[in-house]
């Protein structure tokens, strides 16, 4: 049985980066946990954190509720954007 946490950070709705996590894992196993071999990976968690990072912000200072947008939102919001 997972932790809280660990569930949470599984839940699609308040992790929007839970595929980009589950892709820089699975190659650092294939890469035998050789880092370097991973860069692409680690940008783009880095990059999809701080993207829903700034969306959450705008919408806490526009006082929108919930602050981060649920799965199915993002995906519209991602389409919309092309």
């Amino acid at each position: 049985r997972m932790s809280r946490h660990a569930q949470q950070l599984r839940d699609r709705d308040t992790n929007p980066c839970v595929a980009e996590t589950d892709a820089s894992t699975k190659c650092m196993v294939d890469n035998n946990y050789k880092k370097d071999m991973c860069t692409a990976y680690f940008l783009k968690y880095r990059n999809c954190r701080k993207f829903w990072h700034d969306i959450m912000m705008q919408r806490k200072r526009n006082g929108v509720k919930p602050e981060m947008p649920s799965a199915e939102e993002r995906e519209k919001m991602l389409e919309s954007m092309g």
